[in-house]
């Protein structure tokens, strides 16, 4: 079944997101349907040596190897009975193809990412756990799962690499604020070590879109505006308020359109980035390219100086 390319995935800047449902032992889960490349019927799979033990195999469909993820051991650890009704979910992130073998779907939600909430840090014992968030749909409570963070965790190579930025040798200190919305604790971290190393010295964090568009209306209408804020990086997937709907706010804005802004995210495809062109962006870029990310920063901050001047005259 391949993914819709209309309707809501086409719309720009809703804060709306549709969620593909799915079942492991009972209980329902759910990945953004802008994940998901096809639903396949679980096939045979070739078991790879010394490989992680969620790491099912591979398989080979239409000449493509695609790894195969067993969610159900993810999630409990425990290895479920195969059956031959499981279903693989087949997706592409991070420039990336891997399949989640599930056992049933759901159907898909439509919902406001303003109804997903964070789970309580008392339910990881005060880390980040595995869950994007919590949504409503209908009568059920369904986990988001954080696909970026499984994968990251079972091979983490795939994610965000330091050694990118090491490799750039010395860089000068740069003190010019940036304000990153991005809701994954450790993808935050992993950015905001790989900026300071790059020499990036003054970083707002804000953990969601909403969080960080309270700040910028904050500030907005202060005479020293560019002082407090002079670029903006934010992820797509979040609660309460996307990266698109943040985009779209900003360049909407009198005050603070002139604002460079980078999407960085796993989702960004030839769809994607036709959806940020037309918000504005700036930029689009697909984790994990850190060292990437630093040299389209320094860009941008040169050429927004550039904006500021003539702003001022």
């Amino acid at each position: 079944m391949e993914k819709e390319k209309d309707g809501i995935l086409l719309e720009s800047g809703t804060n709306e997101i549709e969620i593909m449902k799915f079942k492991i032992q009972g209980e329902f889960y759910g990945i953004n349907v802008a994940k998901v490349k096809e639903i396949m019927m679980a096939a045979k799979v070739k078991a790879m040596p010394h490989a992680h033990p969620a790491v099912e195999g591979i398989f080979k469909p239409r000449d493509i190897l695609i790894t195969v993820i067993d969610l159900g051991y993810y999630l409990t650890n425990d290895y479920l009975e195969h059956k031959a009704r499981d279903l693989f979910i087949v997706t592409n992130f991070n420039k990336m193809t891997v399949a989640f073998r599930v056992q049933s779907i759901e159907g898909i939600s439509r919902i406001s990412w303003r109804d997903i909430q964070k789970p309580d840090k008392t339910l990881t014992h005060g880390e980040e756990g595995v869950a994007t968030g919590i949504a409503q749909c209908g009568k059920e409570l369904v986990t988001i799962l954080d696909f970026e963070k499984i994968v990251a965790e079972i091979a983490p190579e795939t994610t965000i690499q330091l050694s990118e930025v090491e490799r750039m040798g010395d860089r000068p200190l740069c003190d010019k604020p940036l304000v990153i919305a991005e809701d994954s604790i450790l993808l935050q971290k992993m950015i905001d070590d790989a900026l300071q190393r790059a020499g990036f010295t003054n970083i707002k964090n804000f953990n969601n879109g909403q969080e960080a568009w309270t700040y910028l209306k904050s500030v907005k209408n202060d005479s020293d505006l560019y002082d407090k804020v002079s670029l903006i990086i934010t992820d797509i997937e979040m609660p309460e308020m996307d990266g698109h709907r943040l985009t779209k706010l900003v360049k909407d804005d009198p005050r603070l359109k002139h604002l460079p802004v980078v999407i960085f995210s796993s989702l960004i495809d030839d769809q994607m980035r036709i959806k940020g062109e037309d918000l504005g962006a700036d930029e689009q870029l697909t984790k994990p390219e850190i060292g990437n990310l630093v040299h389209v920063i320094d860009r941008l901050l040169d050429r927004f100086e550039k904006t500021r001047e003539g702003l001022q005259e």
